[in-house]
């Protein structure tokens, strides 16, 4: 399978207020827009499609379905999304994880915000994610209405 490119990475929070103001405002001054109320993110740094400050709460609910992280799991500190060429490619990218026998924390699935996602943990602990985000790719202007990122119009 190919990775088209690195979609996003950022850390995973426990303390909203010190992780902005060590990324943002009275340390490193990334500008952070927040989209969802907690989720932090620079969609114009360059060099990366996404930096994101992701709380550890939003990372547990969207891999595991529960805002709680499991005690048997290591919590990650970082996320990073590894972006593929489309929804299927994310169903036999995960299938390939499988085969070669990586446990996957939760198979290919449609996130609410239109990315697919199956996600893993690294043997140093990092969750990482293959995806496929759809406005982050290219397009025709036939297609370009579904590229648009969420709540965004032509």
């Amino acid at each position: 399978m190919e990775i088209s490119f690195v979609a996003g990475f950022g850390p995973i929070t426990r303390d909203p207020s010190a992780a902005r103001a060590f990324w943002s405002t009275g340390g490193l001054g990334i500008p952070l827009e927040e989209p969802a109320p907690g989720y932090l993110t620079n969609d114009t740094l360059a060099g990366v499609k996404a930096f994101a400050l992701w709380p550890l709460e939003q990372a547990a609910e969207s891999t595991f379905g529960t805002p709680r992280w499991p005690a048997d799991r290591p919590v990650p500190q970082a996320w990073v999304e590894l972006d593929v060429a489309s929804h299927e490619a994310v169903e036999e990218f995960a299938a390939e994880l499988v085969a070669a026998g990586h446990e996957l924390l939760r198979g290919a699935h449609l996130e609410p915000w239109g990315q697919t996602t199956a996600r893993l943990q690294s043997p140093e602990g990092l969750l990482v994610g293959v995806s496929h985000t759809p406005w982050m790719h290219p397009v025709d202007d036939d297609s370009a209405e579904a590229a648009l990122s969420p709540g965004q119009t032509s």
